[in-house]
């Protein structure tokens, strides 16, 4: 049982590094505590197997790669396969950020062109602001670490409150700054919303 959890400790601490993960970051994804990885990485105590089976999906290798001592160059290219999917990931993420703007930058140039006196183009920049924060929730909560979208809800109703606060300022000329007190009950509810956490 002892070689079983220095193999196990061993290929988790191995596995984490060449995927620079720090522990606080693994127990996170897990919903462990930071000192519960470190034992399993000290060979202290070992997962259950619903949390290996976590453990091999965060990596991209199979239970096997875990409680086996010995590994052949192809299932060490596993590690790296995982690596590139979330760099992949990152990278189809931001794009998608990019492109919300330059919708919002060829809106702003065409009714540049077609409407010159126009003088409120720029909110179309203002209102890119929640829609960007709409995609980032959006492949935060498919794709990365979800405790994130709690920042991410809270900048979007701020922007959301923004926006309508501009909107009236500009277009009908009041100035209804009380619209961010709906924003201190609505920050409220997000801040207990992030307090429940199903532990496991």
């Amino acid at each position: 049982m002892d070689d079983l959890k220095q193999i196990v400790a061993a290929n988790i601490t191995d596995l984490r590094k060449k995927n620079n993960i720090t522990q606080a970051e693994l127990a996170q994804r897990l919903n462990y505590t930071d000192k519960a990885v470190s034992k399993w990485e000290r060979g202290e105590s070992l997962p259950d197997v619903a949390v290996l089976k976590q453990i091999a999906d965060i990596f991209s290798v199979k239970i096997d790669y875990l409680v086996t001592a010995e590994h052949t160059d192809k299932t060490l290219e596993s590690p790296r396969k995982g690596s590139r999917r979330l760099r992949n990931r990152r990278l189809i993420a931001a794009m998608s950020v990019v492109l919300v703007w330059l919708v919002a930058t060829l809106l702003f140039v065409n009714i540049q062109l077609v409407l010159p006196d126009l003088v409120h183009q720029w909110l179309a920049f203002v209102f890119a602001v929640p829609v960007t924060c709409i995609v980032w929730l959006v492949f935060n909560a498919v794709w990365f670490d979800k405790k994130r979208n709690f920042f991410i809800i809270s900048l979007l109703v701020w922007s959301i409150l923004a926006c309508i606060y501009l909107c009236l300022l500009c277009l009908v000329q009041y100035n209804a700054w009380l619209l961010f007190v709906i924003g201190i009950p609505a920050q409220i509810i997000i801040f207990l919303w992030s307090g429940i956490r199903l532990r496991k």
